[in-house]
This record gives structure tokens, C-alpha cells and sequence, in this order.
């Protein structure tokens, strides 16, 4: 898809090409697919300390790295398969980073048995909707909220790893569970329906 020049998005996009593309087509739009939230909350950890530009360039890398975010596949990754990844120049090479992504796609899996699907059992701390938000300024964004401050606590007392909660509303708005855009900004009123 090619970008739009002179439409008013958030200020964080800046002049990145990643990250207007980014914030065009993917941030805050409701996300329901278990594979995507996955790929999601691998990324938000691998963020961590770091800018989501830098992931975002290196998300196909990623992808490509790590068998398309598929769970089932990254939870039986063994060291082998981590030392590989720790001399992959194109993702980040963080051994405690790939450690944890391993540990949460097991515990990722655990939560699909017990709820059918990731999707059911995330969607619930936001009651099952997009909370919405009325901001007019990018300081008036939270890096934190109770909803996310439940949902890291949840997600640490079954064993996950990375997921503090600026890292969790991190994901809540990159997978749509909260509408995060500026008011002005023209992407609010399209992810709000």
C-alpha cells in the first residue's frame, strides 16, 4: 500500500516510512487472530529498552527468523535453534529476549486450551471492546493503564516473560483493544467503527 502524504496522523510516526506505514494499516485496528497477537507480544518483548522503529525494520526479519510468529513451532526451539538466532544480524540478538519468547509460546499455547483461543483470554481485560480514547495531544497518552497493569500482572503469575505493563499497553495498542490515535488524527474515526 502505497502512503498518503499530507494527511494529519500522530506525531510518533514522524517522517519513517515504517512507521507511517505502520500506524496506517495496523495500529489500533482490532486484532482477533491468535497468530497475530502472538507475533505481537514477541515484538512488544523484543522492544523493550529499544524504539519501535527499530523493530519495525526488522519485523520481516523476525518473521522470517522465527517461523512466521507460529507458537507451536517457536515453543519447541532449542539451542540450537537459539544460538542461531543469536547470530542473526537481522533481528535483535538479545538471549534473554529469544529465551522468553520461547517460554511465552508455551505458555501462549497453555492459555488456548484453557480458553479456547489467546483471543478470548486477552480480550478480557478490556471487556471484550476497544476502549476508546479522546486524546488531542501525544503527552496526554498513557504509557500505562489499570487495564494494563491487570493484564501484566495476569500474564507474569502464569510465567510470562517481557511483559510489564508499558509493555502490555504497548500491545493493547498496537492489537486495538484501545484506540490510542489523536483525535485529528485520520486514522481515529476509521478504527473507531
Amino acid at each position: 500500500m502505497s502512503i498518503v502524504k499530507n494527511l494529519n496522523r500522530c506525531a510518533w510516526t514522524g517522517n519513517r516510512q515504517h512507521d507511517i506505514q505502520y500506524h496506517d494499516d495496523e495500529w489500533g485496528v482490532p486484532v482477533h487472530n491468535d497468530n497475530k497477537l502472538f507475533e505481537f507480544l514477541v515484538l512488544d518483548a523484543f522492544q523493550a529498552g529499544l524504539s519501535w522503529t527499530t523493530i519495525l525494520k526488522k519485523r520481516e526479519n523476525f518473521r522470517e527468523a522465527m517461523d512466521g510468529f507460529d507458537a507451536s513451532k517457536i515453543a519447541n526451539y532449542g539451542e540450537a535453534k537459539i544460538s542461531e538466532l543469536m547470530q542473526n544480524k537481522g533481528i535483535i540478538r538479545n538471549q534473554l529476549k529469544i529465551k522468553s519468547a520461547i517460554t511465552n509460546a508455551i505458555l501462549f499455547w497453555e492459555i488456548q486450551q484453557e480458553y479456547g483461543s489467546f483471543d478470548k483470554y486477552i480480550w478480557q481485560f478490556t471487556g471484550g471492546n476497544t476502549l476508546v480514547n479522546s486524546w488531542k495531544t501525544m503527552d496526554q497518552v498513557p504509557v500505562s493503564t489499570k487495564e494494563s497493569d491487570a493484564m501484566s500482572k495476569d500474564l507474569k503469575k502464569r510465567g510470562f516473560k517481557f511483559v510489564g505493563t508499558t509493555i502490555c499497553y504497548a500491545f493493547m495498542q498496537a492489537a486495538g483493544m484501545v484506540n490510542d490515535h489523536l483525535v485529528d488524527c485520520f486514522r481515529y474515526n476509521e478504527v473507531s467503527r
